[in-house]
């Protein structure tokens, strides 16, 4: 619905385009006898009712009848010419008015509140005329009958689509020099004008398809909604100005942005003002609009570790988690669920007598000659060695072998992987899981002891046992290097199979004749 009177006014238009006008109207001699035009004390009245029938926006058609008296006083000394005083006459004008609208939407808006017009009415006019002689007889005339011409201009005020008013003044050109009963040879002097003031009323219905009470002509916003409120052009209303409508705006008496239905956004964070809790600094719509400088998850005024990096969980205030308590954050810490001193990266530190088991384990670990296949009297210390890693669960273990240089280089290589393997087969039996530990053979490429005695030799056929953190290399590829790679055993001809030899033929002995 419209929500104010419109500043807008109509006349017939291409929906509304026929209107009936009643008006009153008054007449002014001018003539022979002399002229009372614009003469405010001399007025006679009558009235009018037009036809009229819209067209183009600049033209309209009518049919305009008007009644009324028009009458001159002239008693001598004013009249001195004519053995008279005056006359008066009852007049009927009916025209034909072709009314050039200055409202046409070029020169002026259509729909304008002033809507000024010209008018051109060929027409036919009748009198009947009494004239008054000097010692006050009637002399009645005969009937008159003329064509007419009727040049007029007017200004039309638009209060609503369905009604109008007007003022308007006309000069009659009567085809007669009879009206005042003088006619003077070779002269057609008897002009008069014509004053009216009336109400136009335009018939017809105004097409509105949104019904919000402005006809779909004049509806710069056609489709709004049912029962939303419209300015004079049809739109729906926007108090605050921002380009969202009211009955859209969730925030009307505020101009704000449409991304945000209509709400301000002071610090551009794309947060309505009102949903944000820090409506002066940006920051995330999922932290209600207060900046994260650090990405947490944390607002900066209630975060005790800012500067936290990317990707690490943070308990409520910001700081790194440390679920077992030791004081070194879990993103830093190897061991999270055990605590340890952060000198050893949060893990617990191994004792004293565990590391010496590991240390001395390579003097207890035996192998059957020439074989990868331990002998009983090692599985005690492997044992423990299986203890020391169940009570550390964080720690990896690496196993390497080596051997002396006693034989072929190949040979003793792949023979130390098989035993580095044994030893890690054996624990893993024992329930230890198979990534935590890793084996390798180094033959005899690194050894510690002179290869050139028996007790060098014996030393450098060892195995070693090191035990490292999660994320630290394998201690040794540190001592060692990478271990060098197994070449593949040497495939063995199969024997030759001698083919079997035919035995010849016993010889029976001869029989002796006796």
């Amino acid at each position: 619905m419209v929500a104010a009177l419109p500043h807008t006014g109509h006349a017939q238009s291409s929906e509304r385009k026929t209107g009936i006008s009643l008006y009153g109207t008054t007449w002014q001699y001018h003539g022979d006898l002399g002229s009372e035009w614009f003469n405010k004390n001399k007025i006679e009245f009558g009235a009018g009712l037009k036809l009229s029938r819209y067209v183009t926006p600049g033209i309209d058609l009518g049919l305009d009848m008007s009644y009324g008296e028009m009458a001159f006083s002239g008693t001598p000394p004013k009249n001195t010419a004519f053995p008279f005083s005056g006359f008066r006459a009852n007049v009927v004008n009916i025209g034909v008015p072709i009314k050039l609208k200055l409202n046409n939407g070029w020169a002026l808006k259509e729909d304008g509140f002033f809507a000024p017009y010209l008018s051109l009415a060929p027409g036919v006019f009748f009198a009947s005329s009494d004239r008054f002689a000097l010692n006050g007889q009637v002399n009645a005339l005969s009937d008159i009958y003329a064509w007419d011409l009727k040049g007029a201009a007017g200004i039309t005020f638009q209060f609503s689509p369905g009604i109008s008013a007007f003022v308007e003044t006309s000069q009659h050109y009567a085809t007669t020099d009879q009206i005042d009963g003088v006619a003077l040879k070779g002269n057609i002097n008897d002009r008069y004008l014509q004053h009216s003031a009336g109400l136009t009323f335009n018939l017809g219905k105004t097409l509105d398809t949104d019904g919000d009470g402005v006809g779909d002509k004049k509806d710069k916003c056609p489709g709004t909604p049912t029962g939303v409120a419209v300015d004079a052009t049809g739109c729906p209303l926007d108090g605050d100005g921002d380009g969202v409508p009211d009955y859209q705006d969730k925030c009307p008496t505020e101009k704000g942005l449409a991304a945000l239905e209509g709400c301000p956004d002071r610090d551009g964070d794309g947060m309505r003002d009102g949903d944000d809790a820090c409506p002066d600094t940006p920051g995330k719509a999922e932290l209600k609009g207060c900046p994260d400088a650090d990405g947490d998850g944390v607002i900066d005024s209630s975060d005790k570790c800012p500067g936290t990096p990317a990707g690490v969980p943070v308990d409520a205030s910001g700081c790194p988690l440390d679920r077992d308590g030791d004081g070194v954050p879990d993103y830093q810490d190897r061991c999270p669920a055990r605590p340890g001193p952060a000198s050893n990266k949060g893990c617990p530190e191994m004792k004293v007598e565990e590391k010496k088991k590991l240390q001395e384990a390579t003097k207890f670990i035996q192998f059957e000659f020439d074989k990868a296949t331990l002998k009983p009297i090692s599985f005690p210390t492997l044992n423990g060695l299986v203890d020391i890693l169940n009570a550390y669960p964080d720690y990896f273990l690496g196993i390497s072998a080596h051997a002396d240089n006693k034989g072929d280089d190949a040979y003793n290589l792949r023979l130390s992987d098989a035993r580095a393997a044994s030893a890690r087969t054996y624990m893993l039996s024992k329930g230890i899981p198979a990534d935590r530990i890793v084996s390798h053979g180094y033959g005899e490429t690194k050894p510690i002891a002179d290869n050139a005695t028996d007790a060098g030799r014996a030393i450098n056929r060892r195995v070693e046992f090191d035990v490292y953190l999660p994320g630290d290399p394998n201690p040794a590829e540190t001592k060692y290097g990478v271990a060098p790679e197994v070449p593949a055993a040497p495939v063995k001809a199969a024997p030759v199979k001698k083919a079997p030899m035919k035995k010849a033929p016993a010889r029976k002995a001869p029989v002796r004749r006796k």
